[in-house]
Parts: structure tokens; sequence; C-alpha cells
């Protein structure tokens, strides 16, 4: 086991799956000779040369089509967005290109490609770089959406959506880069379509992803010494949820809340309660609570930037107040 940054565990995914299998090859802007934005490809140009890590224009559209085309022809490409929010200028690609072609051709193409990069609110990148993509691409056929949020996960996600046959986005949030985890020295995938239980309990189901599993985390410690007994599940897949995961604890708990960085207004949490309304309203309790982000650009001042996000306090008195429900 080796203590490992986040940002370190992305690399040597990368790393060793171009080691894996030659069709793997990475592109973005500054991913060569600057190692990346948040260093995660550091290193690999040298290594690999200008044909597998390749310094793209500032031309989104462009390279992201680019790379959807090599897809088609049999390579996968790993494509780094500097900022996510830079994607949306790709969003006809990765939508009418990336998420559907495998369907329109009838399945005679695959489109293997990992769209990954920093995203989420940071502190204080302003309104355009503290997007939250994952609203806006849930409603895409085609594309399947992971969120990581530790080191462990991080690198067996990757490594495991490097491998496959689909179109997948890879979420990471900037504020995350540079946890540390010990890592196991052997090689290890996960499953994509998998939440992980990061805490058992019996009093109410925590639904949360990204870096809102460490603010819900600080909540439960003080939950915990308060005598409630929350259970916490990071999702990771937000395309396709996990509902067999999810229904397990709710049939536990019977009651619903859900922590997340997405605006409210069509953001996960939206999707979760429309679904477990359909598959598992008669198991609950109380009403789910969702608590989300402000629908407003996220200012840039710190202690507005603050307010517009959930906060571990505000966790903390959703739990009291939704366990004091009597039923």
């Amino acid at each position: 086991m080796a203590q490992t940054l986040l940002f370190n565990a992305l690399r040597a995914a990368i790393d060793e799956e171009m080691a894996h299998d030659p069709t793997v090859y990475v592109l973005g802007e500054d991913v060569g000779h600057y190692g990346g934005s948040y260093k995660v490809t550091k290193g690999l140009y040298e290594k690999y040369g200008e044909l597998r890590i390749l310094d793209t224009p500032i031309a989104e559209n462009s390279f992201t089509g680019m790379a959807i085309g090599s897809a088609l022809t049999g390579l996968r490409p790993i494509i780094e967005g500097m900022n996510m929010g830079f994607l949306l200028l790709a969003f006809n690609q990765i939508a009418n290109n990336a998420g559907m072609l495998r369907y329109t051709s009838g399945g005679n193409f695959k489109i293997p490609l990992v769209i990954r990069g920093p995203g989420g609110v940071g502190r204080q990148l302003g309104a355009e770089h503290s997007q939250r993509l994952e609203a806006y691409f849930q409603a895409v056929p085609g594309l399947k959406i992971v969120a990581c949020s530790t080191p462990y996960n991080a690198k067996g996600l990757l490594k495991s959506a490097i491998r496959d046959e689909n179109p997948v986005l890879f979420f990471e949030h900037v504020l995350l880069y540079n946890l540390k985890e010990d890592l196991p020295e052997d090689e290890y995938l996960l499953p994509l379509d998998k939440a992980e239980v990061v805490q058992t309990g019996k009093d109410v189901t925590i639904l949360t992803y990204s870096r809102m599993r460490h603010h819900v985390t600080q909540a439960v410690q003080t939950l915990k010494k308060q005598g409630y007994d929350p259970e916490v599940i990071d999702l990771i897949s937000l395309k396709p949820l996990d509902f067999e995961t999810i229904g397990a604890s709710i049939k536990k708990t019977h009651r619903v809340i859900i922590v997340e960085e997405c605006m409210k207004t069509g953001g996960i949490a939206a999707e979760l309660i429309a679904s477990i309304n359909e598959k598992l309203f008669d198991e609950l309790d109380a009403p789910i609570l969702r608590l989300s982000s402000q629908d407003i650009p996220t200012p840039y001042n710190g202690l507005l930037e603050r307010l517009t996000i959930v906060q571990p306090e505000q966790i903390v008195e959703a739990v009291q107040k939704m366990v004091a429900i009597k039923v």
C-alpha cells in the first residue's frame, strides 16, 4: 500500500492503460509538455510521445469530434477538459455523435471514449469555471456518467472507463485532487455502474456523490455523537443509477436525504426523487429531502460562494429534522 494523491491515482490509471493497450491515447489542451492543468498527465508526453499525448488547439468541438472519429475506427481516446465547463462547446459532438452513433449505426460502431477533467465549485473560480455538467448531460442517451470521490475509486473507475466500449463522462472535482489515500500495489478495476455504501446505518439513507461525500462524512461524525445512525451511499454512477443498492438501503431506513453540489432545478437529485417515488414510494415514511446548490451562477466572492452550496451543518440539521418525524 502506498499513500497516493488523487491526481496521481488518475495519472497511474492512464499510464497503466496506455502501457496495457497501444490504442489508448490522450488529447486536450496542455496535456503534453505542460502535463495538464492539474498535472494528471505529467510525464506521460516524455514516456509515450506526441502521437499518444496530443496537445490540441483551444477548440473543444473540433478535438472532441476528432476523438469520436478515432474511437469509431478502433482507437481509445481519453479527452481531458482543462475545465469541464469548456466542454459545453462540444455539447453537439458529445450528445449527437458520441452518445448516439452506436445506436444509429445499428451497433456497427463502438465508441470507447472517456471524457474526463476537473469540475465543480472550487475556491473562487467564478461562475464559468464552477460548472457541474452532470445535470446537462444526464438526459443524453448513450452516455455513461461517473463521478469519482477518492483516490482509490478514481484509479479503479478510470481504468474501467478506458476499457469500456461506450462513451463515459468521468467527473473529477477540482477540490479533491490533493486527497491522499493508501492504494493497493496490485492492479484493480472497479465497476462503473455500482454505488458504494460508505457507512451502514438504520435511521436515514443519505445519497451523495463527488465532493459532497466528504461533506456528508463530516456531518455524520457530528450526528453519531448525537446518537443518530445514518447510512451513507456514494452514488458514483450517475447514469445509470444503481437502484439495487439504493433500494436495499431505503427498504431498511425508509427515509432519504439527497446531498448534491448540482443545482436543484433539473439536477441529479431531481431524477433520483422521481425514480424513488416511482419505484419505492411505499417504502418511504417521510417525504424525500434534497439539499442542492442554489439556482444561480456561482459567485466569485468567497462568502457568497460558500452560501450557494450545501455545508455539513445543513446536513446535520436535515437529519435531525427528518429522523424526528414520527411515523
